[in-house]
């Protein structure tokens, strides 16, 4: 049965790093997508917890190969903790904004905004 978009829901995942990650959350957003050339199926999800934080996760399989990778992340003031199911690094949080800059190739201020804009409307 479909649940509505603001009810939680208790998610168990089983990671390929071997740990288990269970939150109590719902579905902000995700995409899917298949590239024909390597016959993988790339699923991502974001989720937000019922503690405000988020959980990306990045399902990927192609036959009886499945991997299953998630992040949960917290934003503490300027700080942000991000745990992989065995470990967590803080840091802080204009740092992580701009490590994502960096890696999507974000040149111009108002793209940087928006991701600002998407985390800080997924962490309320």
């Amino acid at each position: 049965m479909a649940t509505a978009m603001n009810e939680l829901e208790k998610i168990a995942l089983h990671l390929e790093n071997g740990a288990d990650l269970t939150f109590y959350g719902r579905l902000f957003s995700e995409a899917v997508w298949y590239d024909e050339d390597s016959g993988v199926l790339t699923h991502q999800k974001l989720y937000v917890t019922d503690q405000n934080e988020q959980v990306y996760v990045i399902q990927k399989g192609s036959g009886a190969k499945n991997l299953c990778r998630a992040y949960r992340v917290s934003v503490h003031g300027e700080r942000c903790v991000i745990y992989n199911g065995r470990y967590s690094m803080e840091i802080p949080l204009d740092l992580l904004l701009l490590a994502v800059r960096s890696l999507c190739g974000m040149e111009d201020g108002a793209a940087l905004e928006q991701a600002e804009e998407i985390l800080r409307a997924a962490n309320c």
